[in-house]
């Protein structure tokens, strides 16, 4: 068996596979001299849209991006409220302060780590109350409640039907953070019938950070919606407000996609089914192979989910030192995301003590990711799981030190 390191995420074999092509890209761009707009971005927003089942797509310049403009553009106002949830990369909530709102956390589910619609539910009957106006209003800052932005976390998509028929109850609008979740799919009740990240709220935000399932060489994003009117407000946004050139009828910012690496992106959606294939094997694999041990807790995928398991995260008491025997193993790991957001310095200001969402801080203490990426093979994985369960299983654990 190779003793050779396992990183944690492998891109240079991605990037080989494809590397005439990435080529050619860039090659196209510069006798062209096509870098801004253009040809390159209309054709992967319209393959990124169709991808997602969604109407409009809008490239812009980063993950965030695409969140804070989706939020701008759907109509949330400067002083309002959009309820998250504190187990997300701080960009999330970058995204709704930048936009001039303020972020409300409720807790997690136990079982799938994505946004818990009993909290929203406790957060909206009991934290809030509902004018005649049809305005939600909470009670402690006295704020509108105009927004969920439920994030489809490690790649699964959060229990969207029930989060839309309280979203719908309470009048608030739906923005998905789609940023892990490129490919993902949900099973709707309310049409019967599967449903790709992207399609579902008023508008969702992807990144295509390098190391995204969809990955860009460098920074990029995207919002998809079916609203027209959001789509063609996002295009202003993200281009100094301006619909034709030197006439703005607002003030935007700086936030377009730049045309290679939306070429670059195209060619790598061309891959992306099967490569997200490539991972949910993984993920079975690495499930049925950690499947008979008590120590372990493993995701969990309902049956109305597809997940495209961007994170294959496992959850385990002492983590920090099951993350240092697997260093020392040479496999790479990774912890996302060790500090709830509310417990972070930056959201002191917010007031929130130890306890407050007790299941996300539960995770955040436990969670470790495994090795993911499309490549991935069984004698890695194989290797992966006899370290982690070398450790975490006494009696292994016991024969392991007797034979050093």
């Amino acid at each position: 068996m190779t003793t050779s390191n396992i990183p944690f995420l492998d891109l240079v074999s991605q990037h080989q596979e494809l590397k005439g092509e990435l080529c050619h890209v860039f090659g196209t761009a510069l006798d062209k001299a096509a870098f801004i707009g253009g040809r390159a971005v209309d054709e992967f927003e319209q393959a990124f849209a169709k991808f997602c089942g969604a109407a409009y797509c809008v490239g812009v310049g980063s993950g965030t991006d695409a969140l804070r403009f989706a939020l701008m553009a759907a109509g949330v106002r400067p002083g309002e409220i959009a309820v998250t949830v504190p187990n997300t990369f701080i960009a999330t909530t970058e995204a709704i302060t930048q936009a001039g709102a303020m972020p409300v956390f409720v807790d997690v589910d136990e079982r799938t780590s994505n946004m818990s619609p009993a909290a929203l539910e406790t957060f909206l009957s009991s934290e809030c109350y509902f004018e005649t106006s049809g305005r939600t209003i909470h009670r402690a800052s006295g704020r509108a409640v105009t927004a969920v932005v439920p994030v489809h976390l490690y790649g699964q998509m959060a229990d969207m039907d029930a989060i839309i028929t309280l979203a719908e109850r309470y009048n608030l609008m739906v923005v998905e953070d789609a940023c892990q979740a490129h490919g993902a799919q949900y099973f709707s009740d309310r049409d019967d019938s599967w449903h790709p990240a992207g399609s579902m709220g008023k508008a969702a935000a992807f990144s295509f950070y390098p190391g995204k399932n969809l990955g860009a060489c460098g920074e990029a994003g995207a919002v998809t919606t079916n609203d027209i009117e959001v789509a063609q407000k996002i295009r202003m946004i993200r281009d100094h407000g301006q619909a034709q050139k030197y006439y703005h009828q607002m003030e935007g910012y700086n936030g377009r996609l730049d045309s290679i690496q939306a070429g670059l992106l195209h060619v790598k959606l061309g891959q992306l089914p099967k490569w997200n294939e490539q991972r949910r094997q993984s993920a079975m694999r690495y499930s049925e192979l950690l499947g008979s041990s008590d120590h372990v807790g493993l995701p969990y995928e309902p049956s109305r989910s597809k997940s495209v398991y961007h994170l294959y995260v496992i959850q385990v008491e002492n983590r920090q030192a099951l993350q240092q025997h697997l260093t020392e193993a040479g496999i790479g790991t990774g912890i996302h995301y060790p500090v709830p957001l509310h417990l972070q310095q930056a959201y002191s200001h917010l007031g929130h003590l130890c306890g407050d969402f007790p299941v996300a801080e539960k995770k955040a203490g436990e969670i470790l990711s495994l090795p993911m990426f499309p490549g991935l093979t069984y004698e890695q994985q194989t290797r992966v799981v006899d370290e982690v369960l070398a450790f975490v299983t006494p009696t292994r654990r016991a024969m392991a030190v007797a034979g050093d």
